[in-house]
This record gives structure tokens, C-alpha cells and sequence, in this order.
């Protein structure tokens, strides 16, 4: 081996030395610091290759995308939440009521577990507006939200006049709620996730034919996969989508 190629490698680990010198300990400040931008924190989320690229579609009504309407609620720590507090985060809606005997207990499940997906992502909450607000007070939401580990500091659980919530279930976001003495714990909803964008607009992925799937199935978990009827899990498809939109 001539002298020149010793040098050459000489020089090119002189160089990496260097570097490992400035940069590495900054680098491990950073980490004990927890002092990671959130673009940083976005790019470490898993699935970064997305199975869909196409970008998510708008709900159009008239030839108008649908917006979140707006709403003022009480939440779990007695705070006033409105729609403007979302505006510039990107957000999972749902309806639901602590006393649920079905459906509530798997969708809440599914919610900490995205909530979990997406921690420390200051850009990404998630609203739930109880639709038994003569029990649900903030006193209750807060122990459901303890219960259920809820921590995202934009996890809303909200609650207020019943005529607004279910103004806001069945008109807002088309997301059916009501009250009926003949069913297991004396209401009935849907049990679907909205997704909402950083500027309030609802959007989704498109269906088979090209339109707006609008919704997310939330009552099948990731390992069940398939329901008693056949149908399909949507938790990963929506953590897909909610990747989308933080990017965006």
C-alpha cells in the first residue's frame, strides 16, 4: 500500500474523529434534553411509507369542504374548549358516554393506544364529547380519563347543554347519537372517528369508487382485525391518515 493511500485514510479518520468530538455530545444533550422539534418527532413516527399516497381527500357539501362547526364546551378539568383551541392541530373526534356497557370501552382503547402512537407530538389531540351530559360532569370525565390513562394534555373530554352535543353529534359531523330506553345503557351512537385537519376541515381517504371515505371504523382494534360481520379494522389505516395530515 503506497504512502498516499495511508494518508488518505489517515485524513478521512482524522475527519470522522472531529465530528464524533462536536457533534456527538450535542447530539446526546439533545435526547437527555428531550429538546427535539416536533418536525424531529413527526419524522421518528413509525410508517413513514404509506401504504396510500395519495393526499386525503375533503368532505365537499354544495361544492363546499366541510368545516367543524363551532362548539364551546366544559372539559375534564372544568376549562372552556372550543373549536378554536384544535385550530392549527390535527384531531380525532368521537362521541361517546362513560357509562357505555359496548362499544365506548374498545373505541376509548383505540383512542389511547393512537394517543400512545403519537406521543410527545404537540400537533396531535383528540375530542370527545359525551352524550349523557346529566352524568357525564368533569368530575366523572376526569376519573374516565384517569381510568383509561388518557395523558395528551389536547385530549378533550367535554361536556355541556345536551342540545348543543347532540346538534353537534348528528348535524356537525353526521355522526348519529340519541337517546333510547330499549338499548343497552340508554343510548346509541355511532361508533366511527372524524378526522380533522390542522385548519378545522373533516378529511379522509377515498373509498373504492373515488369518494371521501369520510369516517374511521373505531370499535375493531389492530389485533382483532376482522369483526363478527366481516368487516375490517380502520385504527391503522386512520394512524396512517393522521401521519398525512401532521405532514402536510
Amino acid at each position: 500500500m503506497s504512502s498516499k493511500t495511508n494518508y488518505s485514510y489517515i485524513g478521512i479518520a482524522f475527519i470522522i474523529l472531529v465530528f464524533g468530538i462536536l457533534f456527538i455530545p450535542k447530539i446526546v444533550d439533545r435526547i437527555k434534553n428531550d429538546d427535539i422539534s416536533r418536525s424531529d418527532r413527526i419524522s421518528n413516527v413509525p410508517d413513514n411509507n404509506f401504504s396510500n399516497t395519495e393526499k386525503l381527500m375533503f368532505l365537499e357539501i354544495d361544492g363546499e369542504a366541510k368545516k367543524v362547526p363551532d362548539f364551546s364546551f366544559i372539559n375534564q378539568n372544568r376549562d372552556t374548549i372550543t373549536n378554536k383551541d384544535y385550530l392549527g392541530k390535527v384531531y380525532v373526534v368521537e362521541f361517546f358516554f362513560t357509562t357505555c356497557p359496548t362499544i365506548c370501552p374498545i373505541m376509548s382503547q383505540n383512542l389511547v393506544q393512537i394517543q400512545d402512537r403519537f406521543k410527545g407530538i404537540d400537533g396531535f389531540g383528540v375530542a370527545s364529547f359525551t352524550i349523557n351530559p346529566s352524568q357525564d360532569t368533569p368530575e366523572v370525565l376526569k376519573a374516565y380519563a384517569e381510568k383509561y390513562k388518557i395523558t395528551n394534555p389536547n385530549w378533550n373530554l367535554m361536556t355541556g347543554d345536551r342540545e348543543d352535543i347532540y346538534q353537534l353529534a348528528n348535524l356537525g359531523f353526521n355522526l348519529y347519537a340519541a337517546e333510547n330506553e330499549d338499548v343497552a345503557g340508554g343510548f346509541e351512537h355511532s361508533g366511527n372517528f372524524a378526522l380533522i385537519d390542522k385548519n378545522g376541515f373533516i378529511r379522509s381517504r377515498a373509498d373504492s369508487f373515488g369518494n371521501p371515505q369520510i369516517y374511521y371504523r373505531g370499535t375493531i382494534t389492530e389485533k382483532e382485525k376482522y369483526n363478527e360481520e366481516g368487516e375490517e379494522e380502520e385504527i391503522s389505516m386512520l394512524k396512517e391518515d393522521i401521519k398525512k395530515l401532521l405532514n402536510e
